[in-house]
């Protein structure tokens, strides 16, 4: 089955934030070192792109037949999507436990694992 983790922000610190360079260069160099061999592991595909800082987004609604906008997520901070991968697995488990490996959910995110509808 496939299934799509969907890596959500929280206090997750990333490269260029005050969070991140508190981090050790052992830290950092561990957490590169974590997404590397996520992005390894047979069955992923992971995502080739990187996530701007959730504030960099616009949310857009239509309401009556209006567009509107507005600067940054709907959602809080905390939930903002910061990346995802696709997994080809076995069982939920297994992707449960791929998802455990991610460094957002051991940092202060969160890693959302969902079934694709197939």
């Amino acid at each position: 089955m496939k299934y799509m983790l969907l890596i959500h922000q929280g206090d997750t610190p990333i490269p260029g934030s005050a969070g991140w360079e508190r981090l050790s260069e052992d830290e950092r160099k561990a957490i590169y070192a974590d997404y590397q061999a996520i992005n390894e592991t047979p069955g992923v595909t992971p995502s080739d792109v990187w996530l701007e800082p959730p504030e960099a987004a616009t949310t857009v609604r239509v309401q009556d037949g209006k567009t509107l906008t507005t600067d940054g997520p709907f959602v809080a901070i905390k939930e903002a999507l910061g990346g995802y991968l696709f997994f080809d697995a076995d069982d939920l488990d297994a992707a449960i436990e791929l998802a455990s490996r991610i460094p957002a959910a051991r940092l202060g995110g969160a890693v959302e694992v969902r079934p694709v509808k197939e």
